[in-house]
């Protein structure tokens, strides 16, 4: 139990780690960043969305036979989340330097970011196989949601330096101190609840690569975005069937 915990929290730290990356990336080498995050969040969405499918959910199932509820729960329940955060967000204009924008987002991010460090915990506590493919795609999304951050925060009228701080802390930060938070009740809590939770996060990592990563990478039009989202897809497959070999 103990290898356990420093599994998740290495795995949290390599996420905020990542997402630290973005940031840095599109502040430092602002062009090259925009130009491939659509690739990335292909490639996470790939990974995100068949590792779900092919081994997540089947697990969760064989946890707990109501399973497929509580993956509907975490899929609609993320879906009303965002559209809360986004009803303040849409229809305003990034342009008109509104503070109020900014922090809505960061604070949205935020707190996916920490709900992300629950995954960590439970996916994890499940077993380190099950935790591994569970967060192979989401430390990779964390990339371009740094980015994302960052611009957000920039366009809302924030200065550069200040942008960087907050999306540090709300994108980056947030991942570990989630895991912190959760591990010490996830970790002693019994094997149908953990297939409960476990189905719940796979209805979440379902909906944020369909319908949050691919729609925001299709709106780019990018020319080899098709292939990332495939070598995404084949590496889930590759990682699922090495292991039951």
């Amino acid at each position: 139990m103990q290898n356990t915990f420093w599994t998740a929290l290495t795995s949290s730290l390599i996420a905020a780690f990542v997402t630290s990356i973005g940031i840095y990336t599109i502040r430092h080498f602002s062009e090259w960043g925009r130009r491939n995050t659509t690739y990335f969040m292909c490639f996470a969405a790939g990974i995100l969305v068949s590792a779900s499918f092919l081994h997540i959910i089947p697990k969760s199932i064989f946890m707990n036979s109501r399973a497929p509820i509580y993956l509907l729960s975490g899929f609609f329940g993320l879906h009303v989340f965002n559209r809360f955060i986004t009803a303040f967000v849409c229809d305003k204009s990034p342009e008109k330097s509104e503070y109020g924008i900014g922090i809505i987002a960061m604070l949205g991010i935020g707190f996916h970011s920490f709900i992300d460090g629950f995954i960590y915990s439970i996916s994890f506590t499940v077993n380190t196989f099950t935790g591994f493919v569970s967060t192979a795609g989401m430390i990779l999304h964390e990339f371009p949601e740094g980015i994302i951050t960052y611009l957000l925060l920039t366009q809302s009228g924030f200065g550069k330096r200040t942008s960087l701080v907050l999306a540090f802390l709300a994108a980056a930060l947030t991942t570990p101190l989630g895991m912190l938070v959760s591990y010490p009740i996830i970790s002693k809590i019994n094997r149908e609840t953990l297939g409960a939770l476990l189905a719940f996060s796979g209805g979440t990592l379902v909906y944020v690569g369909a319908s949050h990563l691919l729609p925001k990478a299709e709106q780019e039009h990018k020319k080899f975005s098709l292939i990332a989202l495939g070598a995404g897809v084949l590496t889930a497959v590759f990682i699922i069937l090495s292991k039951r070999h």
